[in-house]
């Protein structure tokens, strides 16, 4: 056995315990209780087409009926495909995760039932494997044998592979070469002819997969596609972890995702030659997004993150991590991990030292990242925070939201990144990942081009902190070496320059948008919160008159904004929270509601809509609730002077937007 020496393995069948033994039978009880059941073609497809069309929830996954999958939200049962071709990609995702913790069962109790189990499993797919079709046209995404893209295909291998490391020393030698040869060489030369040419956090797990296979059967050529080949794990570690650490896809899922296809292979290959742990970039990439947690101490849902993807869960990186790697702040994560939940997962029998001692909370920080580009600001006391994207383009995965920003207010998200939902429901592409449901501009109701955004100053002091931002589509677009599909128009932003100012003053945050708009573009600025608006009878009903990502807005009612407006919400369990809106000429407010995520409740939008040439807005997101702007002068395209008014105090300042600075006047 590879993965694990004779000492190690003794050690663990001492850690055991009863809860982790019981845990890996319940979750495997149904592949354990059922008669091994695997495609008999290339029929599975995408375990991302498993969602239902109407609430882009995923639907009930049942082991017993492969022809009639239900939402769980209504009850309506679906057939055919998509959905039938997704029911067998979980089989095989289910018969491949049960390889390898009934392999792990078989190590740590000697059960006959589980190794039978393990080598029937893995001798039926090296029967069938050689004739599976390749097949698969997900977007962005290479082919598949066993399942319809690429991808899945080396999630499939890295289970099935080091299931198999498990149990090899116990079987028969015609049955190790039937599995080695038909199934597992098989699988890696399919895997080393569809890696694709870019960076990704899939072409990490494929290669970190042809580089298990490669190390278990001592194989050169497979170890070495795996970590020096072009676009190879050495490859993807220095080129895609950016700037302070963070994973050039920009999603903190992804992010991780990629860390956990590296410490796949790592946890095997750390104690030989071929450990990745040199890389500098793998600790900067195991270290940096807890920078970014927000005070509801969740990560924010940035880009491609699907509900329940932005909690702190990831033991499987932090107990190995934490071993290898004993700095406070990745034992802060798994302290906060276990505040949660019991510590009686396999990560942390298998990789974890033995105690965790009491430490300091992991809990929201301040931080600036020019050039991975993200700012964050934290009131401790009240559980504010603030998070502004500045991000270089990403890829695929990325959404069109440049200078967006996201707020907490007393530990609540209210004004909220959406993330998506999976890729194979409708909203996907519809609606989450357009530019129109961030809380950043829209231009002609369409997404923003790539573009990479300037950080032109940075200021914290005692009283505030001031982020000023700009994207400017003069400029040459923002390229990514990663696939993307083309879901923009370059005429609607041209020649548009978005800059945007956030000056943080712990209880509240003004925000400062100015656009050149030479060709008079529709302009929104969008605001998302999680609440229900306050409407009175100076706000007149409308149909909902955007297109786009927001045309299934509903409850339209529109105002015309003649220099300023208080917009009020109710919010679940909070006081009232306002904004404060102020513009440098007449522009319209519109109003309605779309959905959130899940789709199933409603999230209040707030659109300041412009076709001036110049425009500026300056809205103040009062987070204490005594907070006003008494007045706001606009000095041209020179300054802005502006009252604020804390608790009772009154101060004058003027924004020089030539220098950036803000001085008390």
């Amino acid at each position: 056995m590879l993965q694990f020496d004779q000492y190690e393995i003794e050690n663990i069948r001492a850690r055991a315990t009863p809860n982790i033994i019981n845990k890996l039978l319940k979750d495997n009880d149904i592949v354990l209780r059922s008669k091994t059941l695997v495609p008999p073609d290339n029929r599975a497809t995408w375990n991302l087409f498993y969602y239902c069309p109407h609430h882009g929830v995923r639907l009930v996954w049942d082991r017993f009926n492969a022809s009639k999958h239900k939402c769980p939200v209504d009850g309506v049962e679906f057939s055919g495909e998509p959905y039938d071709g997704a029911w067998w990609r979980w089989l095989n995702e289910l018969n491949a995760k049960a390889c390898y913790e009934l392999g792990l069962l078989w190590q740590l109790t000697q059960e006959e039932r589980y190794l039978s189990k393990v080598k029937d499993i893995l001798l039926q797919y090296a029967i069938k494997y050689p004739h599976y079709g390749v097949h698969g046209d997900i977007p962005y995404n290479g082919p598949g044998k066993a399942n319809a893209q690429t991808l899945c295909e080396a999630n499939f291998h890295l289970n099935l592979s080091r299931g198999y490391d498990f149990i090899r020393d116990d079987i028969f030698d015609f049955e190790r070469q039937k599995i080695e040869h038909s199934l597992l060489r098989q699988g890696a030369e399919f895997l080393i002819a569809h890696r694709s040419p870019q960076l990704h956090n899939h072409e990490i797990r494929i290669s970190a997969a042809v580089g298990v296979i490669g190390l278990l059967l001592e194989d050169t050529r497979y170890v070495n596609f795996a970590l020096i080949s072009d676009f190879g794990l050495h490859y993807q570690l220095n080129h895609g972890c950016i700037g302070e650490g963070m994973w050039f896809e920009g999603s903190i899922h992804y992010h991780y995702y990629a860390l956990q296809s590296l410490l796949v292979f790592e946890k095997i290959a750390y104690k030989t030659e071929h450990s990745i742990s040199g890389n500098p970039n793998f600790l900067k990439m195991l270290k940096f997004p807890l920078e970014l947690i927000m005070s509801n101490g969740s990560f924010p849902a940035l880009n491609d993150c699907i509900a329940g993807q932005e909690r702190v869960i990831q033991s499987e990186v932090f107990e190995f991590g934490y071993r290898e790697y004993p700095f406070p702040l990745l034992q802060q994560a798994l302290q906060y991990i276990y505040s949660h939940e019991e510590r009686h997962n396999l990560e942390a029998l298998l990789y974890g030292v033995e105690t965790l001692n009491p430490i300091a909370p992991l809990s929201c920080q301040a931080s600036h990242s020019p050039y991975s580009g993200y700012t964050t600001e934290i009131n401790q006391q009240d559980k504010h925070s603030l998070l502004v994207k500045h991000a270089p383009f990403g890829g695929e995965h990325d959404h069109y939201d440049r200078l967006s920003i996201v707020l907490c207010r007393s530990g609540q998200e209210i004004l909220p990144d959406l993330g998506t939902t999976g890729y194979g429901a409708e909203l996907h592409n519809s609606y989450y990942k357009n530019s129109a449901s961030h809380n950043t501009l829209v231009v002609n109701e369409g997404n923003q081009p790539p573009i990479n955004p300037e950080c032109l100053y940075y200021d914290k002091n005692d009283s505030y902190c001031l982020v000023d931002l700009l994207a400017d589509w003069n400029s040459p677009p923002a390229e990514v070496d990663s696939h993307t599909i083309k879901q923009w128009d370059e005429h609607d932003y041209r020649d548009v320059v978005y800059r945007r100012t956030l000056i943080w003053f712990h209880d509240c945050v003004l925000d400062i948008s100015t656009v050149n708009n030479p060709h008079n573009a529709t302009l929104d600025i969008t605001y998302l919160t999680r609440g229900r608006h306050h409407t009175d009878a100076t706000w007149q009903s409308i149909p909902n008159p955007v297109q786009g990502a927001l045309a299934c807005m509903t409850a339209c009612h529109n105002k015309l904004l003649r220099g300023s407006e208080d917009v009020f919400y109710k919010i679940e369990n909070q006081d009232d929270f306002r904004q404060s809106i102020y513009t440098n000429t007449r522009a319209h407010l519109i109003k309605g509601y779309a959905p959130d995520n899940p789709a199933t409740s409603e999230i209040a939008y707030l659109l300041i809509r412009s076709d001036e040439s110049y425009f500026s807005s300056l809205v103040l997101h009062d987070l204490h609730g005594d907070n006003n702007i008494t007045s706001v002068d606009w000095q041209g395209k020179e300054s802005i002077q502006f009252t604020i008014d804390r608790h009772g105090k009154r101060t004058r300042y003027q924004f020089n937007f030539a220098s950036s600075k803000l001085a008390f006047i």
